[in-house]
């Protein structure tokens, strides 16, 4: 019988390792690496492309609603809003772009960019983001360069203090 028992534990042992040893998706990195320190040639697979999660009409309508909240247009694509998403992204994520202050507008592939920035700089780095977004085919800024207002640090001008009081009142 206890022949019988370690006979059925060999067999079963012999089964695992014998199908770990053939497992070369978590054995890839160390054969890989031991044959790159023995001096061994490996060729190696084309890497395989990650692939992109699908943008669904779900969320191009989330976006559509998005956009028109922030009076912004949006083709009736997919394209069209995965292309908005895209690039009020990236111009949310660039500190040169004030995101809140631009609009954009995609419609057939075309963008129009509008809105008021505060430098020059903001306008041409908004304007680039669009055009190296995938899918875009055209680029229309119509951001205008408004610098940003100095606050008044005068407070005697906006109070009250320096009016002279109503007829008939006493300071």
């Amino acid at each position: 019988m206890s022949r019988k028992l370690i006979l059925v534990v060999t067999i079963v042992l012999s089964a695992f390792v014998f199908a770990a040893c053939n497992d070369t998706t978590s054995n890839m990195n160390s054969n890989a690496n031991a044959n790159a320190n023995t001096g061994t040639v490996t060729t190696r697979s084309e890497p395989t492309a990650t692939p992109t999660p699908r943008y669904t009409e779900e969320q191009a309508r989330e976006e559509r609603e998005r956009a028109k909240a922030n009076r912004e247009t949006i083709g009736q694509s997919l394209d069209d809003a995965w292309i908005h998403t895209k690039i009020v992204a990236k111009l949310i994520s660039d500190t040169q772009t004030p995101e809140r202050k631009i609009n954009v507008d995609v419609v057939d592939g075309a963008v129009t960019l509008r809105g008021e920035v505060d430098t020059a700089e903001a306008k041409a780095e908004a304007e680039r983001v669009a055009k190296e977004t995938a899918g875009v085919k055209k680029v229309t800024n119509q951001l205008k360069v408004m610098p940003a207002k100095a606050a008044n640090t005068n407070k005697a001008s906006t109070t009250n203090a320096n009016k002279p009081p109503a007829k008939g009142k006493t300071p």
